[in-house]
């Protein structure tokens, strides 16, 4: 039999499974708690002790997201082009994007960047043959800091030589790569993307103490977000002996942050729309650090208008709610970040503080439509992704997968229940649940048999019934 050991260490949990895959079929599962700020060794030969004949798998690989994840800070020339064009290189690595950075560093700003002790500097600016100043004012900033962390340079090409002349008289550790966007509006960021999975792989798993795996395993080959966004292509994409499903969105939900997942082109479904501002990418990824359940609790409160969490909780409960009575407890697990639901009412606020997580974070990586009024009468852009149209819609984290209605919070993604009409998320898709926590093993086994992957993903992803779409 033909099997693979697929792992993930966590921040929080480490979790195993193996699958046989000449059946794609899951033979065991396991967890135990992450244990990286000792051995991480520890938690892992726990988890294996409960999965039979473990050593004889053919694939034995891991992914993480321990002690912090991958933390990269994004430097790049406009807030809105290769700013972000530089953030979304790091997210798309997935990496937590730790600080972004637009314009001429200034000192305070290097001083934050030498106590940030990000894993990676991702330093962009500039199209090929355009702005050659910024840059390389920044990257004379960072040759005279401390800065120890990795360089990655990846803005104009045309200011590449100097800045690495700069960096290497600095004695710093630096990359270069392609521009994260070579002209204006087009996104160019795989080369990045994969350079910083290198970086990934050759320093930072050593740095975190993650190489000690390798005494029972064959290797880390990835971050955690990374081996989830892998295996939304491959569930979307398909594979070249196994059919996809389309374009689908991933919704993932935790304690410290809300991650949305879209493998979809996101191009204007409605006619007369021009789409205008940055490229898309088919494959994007987006963090909401303020839209957690348990870390950030507090922020997510404030991020909805009182208002809104009565009208919400009196519409799916037929009941109204005292304001207090939510306050105190996100209050409640903001200090106790363990703490699960121990009655119905708390059950039911629960519930609306996921709904709300899910859709704001839905809203924030969606598109929108613009009205722009001009001498000829109305015209109507759109800036980002047009998801109104996605059929599948992947959940997972606690608050999805032990929850008896998970509908009612994927339910926040819906076009109809934005507070802002012009959000262009999803109309009416079908509702899947990760409930075995498969799709980050998914995308590690699709590096190595990916027609299997799909069909394990295929197998296991579950389908909510829905009675209606709240």
């Amino acid at each position: 039999m033909s099997s693979a050991l697929l792992i993930d260490i966590g921040s929080t949990y480490t979790k195993v499974a193996c699958f046989d895959l000449e059946r794609a079929e899951l033979l065991a599962r396991s967890q135990s708690s992450t244990t990286v700020s000792k051995d991480v060794n520890l938690g892992l030969q726990q988890a294996l002790d409960n999965i039979p004949g473990w050593q004889q798998a053919d694939y034995r690989l891991a992914c993480s997201s321990a002690a912090g994840g991958l933390r990269i800070a994004a430097i790049g020339l406009v807030p809105g082009l290769t700013a972000e064009a530089a953030r979304r290189a790091a997210l798309g690595a997935g990496s937590r994007v730790v600080k972004t950075y637009s314009y001429e560093l200034t000192e305070r700003d290097v001083a934050e960047l030498e106590d940030l002790a990000a894993d990676i500097i991702l330093l962009a600016g500039g199209t090929d043959g355009g702005n050659q100043e910024i840059i390389l004012h920044n990257a004379r900033l960072l040759a005279d800091s401390q800065v120890e962390e990795p360089i990655l340079v990846a803005g104009n090409r045309s200011a590449a030589d100097r800045v690495a002349e700069l960096l290497d008289k600095g004695e710093k550790e630096f990359y270069l790569t392609e521009n994260v966007m070579p002209e204006l509006e087009k996104l160019n960021i795989e080369p990045a993307r994969q350079l910083i999975r290198k970086i990934f792989l050759e320093r930072i798993v050593k740095a975190r103490g993650l190489d000690r795996v390798k005494e029972l395993i064959d290797d880390v080959v990835m971050p955690t977000p990374a081996a989830v966004l892998r295996a939304a292509e491959i569930l979307a994409r398909g594979t070249s002996g196994e059919e996809g499903w389309g374009e689908l969105l991933v919704v993932d939900i935790g304690g410290a942050t809300t991650d949305i997942h879209s493998a979809a082109a996101g191009t204007p479904t409605r006619s007369g729309v021009s789409q205008r501002g940055l490229e898309e990418p088919f494959l994007k990824r987006t963090v909401e650090g303020d839209l957690g359940m348990r870390y950030c609790a507090g922020d997510l409160f404030q991020a909805v208008k009182p208002n809104r969490w009565q009208q919400l909780y009196q519409s799916l409960y037929n009941k109204e709610l005292e304001l207090q009575q939510l306050e105190d407890y996100v209050n409640k697990v903001c200090q106790k970040t363990e703490y699960l639901p121990e009655s119905q009412e708390e059950t039911e606020l629960e519930n609306i503080l996921g709904r709300e997580a899910v859709r704001l974070a839905t809203s924030r990586h969606a598109g929108y439509i613009r009205t722009i009024y001009t001498a000829q009468g109305a015209s109507f852009i759109q800036v980002g992704k047009d998801l109104t149209g996605i059929k599948n819609v992947i959940g997972t984290g606690g608050i999805i997968v032990h929850n008896e209605n998970p509908e009612l919070v994927l339910a926040g993604i819906l076009q109809k229940n934005q507070v802002e009409e012009e959000k262009l998320t999803p109309r009416a898709p079908d509702f899947y649940l990760d409930d075995d926590y498969l799709l980050a093993a998914a995308g590690l086994l699709a590096e190595v048999e990916a027609d299997t992957a799909l069909r394990i993903l295929q197998k296991y992803l579950k389908e909510i019934v829905q009675e209606e779409k709240n």
